[in-house]
């Protein structure tokens, strides 16, 4: 499988790229930032996109989702999530930033398979960082998104955030396999087993 990755970003979010081996069609991950440099990585690599998805709506996930659409592609957010894209203030995250909507946008909900360039990815609807937020699980591999980071968790004191959501979703996270390698939205990949022995804040929901 190709998998990349781009976080050069003032936020250093982790802007996911993958396709299925031997296939040009990739799917981007939260293109936060630089619509440009995504697509020159893609390009270097022989592919482009045909799927655009969002883990959740927070600017720095979806920034860029318009310019990488373009007027093609359809973008993908949790129906939770959608209002983020089309008017982020009554979304009431707090921290409202105008983003250009994409063009076409289309919802997905928890336990919906996304057939996406040759690969089938699972959404696991994971709500507590934003109402909506959600992961991806390909194969071995899961997109946490903002939800757990190697050694931390998603923040969940948005307006819009919901702590008891957040606990939740973390022990629907801590049911995954160990096996899972995880790829989150911010920072250094990890595994459920190395989250579920070492991530102080996943010891007291085992």
């Amino acid at each position: 499988m190709y998998l990349e990755v781009f976080a050069d970003n003032p936020f250093a979010t982790n802007c996911w790229l993958l396709a299925a081996e031997g296939r040009e069609e990739a799917v981007v991950i939260d293109p936060g930032f630089s619509p440009d440099r995504v697509m020159a990585l893609l390009e270097a690599a022989g592919k482009r996109p045909t799927a655009v998805l969002a883990t959740h709506g927070h600017y720095d996930h979806v920034g860029a989702a318009a310019h990488v659409c373009g007027g093609d592609l359809p973008f993908r957010i949790h129906k939770d999530d959608e209002q983020a894209v089309i008017d982020p203030h009554a979304w009431g995250a707090g921290m409202p930033v105008p983003v250009q909507t994409p063009n076409d946008i289309r919802t997905f909900s928890d336990g919906e398979v996304l057939e996406v360039a040759g690969l089938t990815l699972e959404v696991v609807h994971t709500p507590g960082h934003t109402p909506g937020s959600s992961c991806f699980r390909v194969q071995d591999l899961f997109f946490s998104g903002d939800l757990v980071f190697r050694g931390a968790i998603g923040r969940y004191d948005f307006p819009n955030s919901n702590a008891d959501d957040m606990w939740a979703s973390l022990r629907r996270f801590l049911s995954l396999p160990d096996r899972l390698e995880v790829y989150p939205g911010h920072g250094d990949t990890t595994t459920v087993e190395v989250e579920r022995r070492t991530n102080p804040f996943l010891r007291n929901l085992s």
